[in-house]
């Protein structure tokens, strides 16, 4: 083994040992002096990993509140530590361990809150793509079997069992927080596009009908299926018409064309 390779080694071992206080640390210094160095990173670790999941999930930092919610990203940091050097990237696996923390069980709708604070994240950081106004000529001369509409970068498409935009919306301050408790007491579902319109990522409710189609789009299902799955009632021009106006709308791809800059998404929630 030559002395990169030994570094390296080394240093892996060291965020391992950060990350795992049972895991042993290649310190070359040990006694007090070396556990209190060990702790100083363990603790601006954990505060880098608060700070990290806080800018990318608000709406469930605000229903826990900072201490708790600083508690749980110390839980997720030994849990899940950072895989990439981009720890703006980092929690992409937050909502399936929420769903499974014993802890959190009396909060089901909080996963499902992860991930469309995480949708909104990924909207934000999504590369820039420009209509392609010549595409939607294949509309004419291609049968929608091998079709596919391209979303923009960034936009996901969120089905919960919970009703996850009346619960952003009230945090954000755009509702009440009593319209969150009427929609809890009913059971409400909700279905909600996180897309971007310029700078600005938005949250929109959907219809059944439409929350069909953009999961059919999100999926990189072909044209005809996307349709099918609308159902009868959905008017295709005039969707057509308004996603270009709202900028919503990349272009029109042939199957097997692949968009390499940041796929939407179909982002299945909770189920109860």
């Amino acid at each position: 083994m030559n002395g990169f390779d030994a570094e390296l080694r080394r240093q892996q071992a060291l965020l391992a040992a950060i990350a795992d206080p049972a895991a042993a640390a290649p310190l070359r210094e040990t006694g007090a002096r070396a556990a209190r160095g060990l702790a100083a990173y363990r603790a601006n670790a954990h505060a880098l990993a608060a700070r990290a999941l806080a800018a990318a999930l608000p709406t469930v930092q605000a229903m826990l509140g900072d201490e708790d919610f600083a508690q749980l990203a110390r839980e997720f940091w030994h849990a899940h530590p950072p895989r990439r050097g981009d720890i703006g990237e980092w929690g992409e696996a937050l909502p399936d361990w929420l769903d499974a923390h014993a802890g959190l069980r009396d909060w089901p709708w909080l996963a499902d809150a992860a991930r469309l604070d995480l949708a909104l994240h990924r909207a934000e950081r999504a590369a820039d793509a420009i209509f392609d106004a010549a595409s939607l000529a294949r509309l004419q001369d291609t049968d929608p079997e091998r079709l596919r509409l391209e979303p923009m970068p960034g936009s996901a498409c969120l089905r919960s069992a919970w009703p996850v935009a009346t619960i952003h919306a009230a945090h954000r301050g755009d509702t009440g927080f009593e319209a969150v408790r009427v929609a809890l007491a009913e059971g409400r579902a909700e279905a909600v596009l996180v897309r971007r319109r310029g700078w600005r990522v938005l949250v929109q409710a959907l219809g059944e009908a439409e929350a069909a189609w953009w999961t059919a789009l999100c999926e990189g299902a072909p044209l005809a299926d996307a349709l099918r799955r609308a159902g009868a009632g959905f008017d295709f021009g005039r969707w057509l018409a308004q996603a270009i106006r709202d900028g919503a709308l990349k272009g029109v791809a042939r199957c097997g064309d692949r968009d390499a800059d940041d796929p939407p998404r179909f982002l299945p929630g909770a189920r109860r």
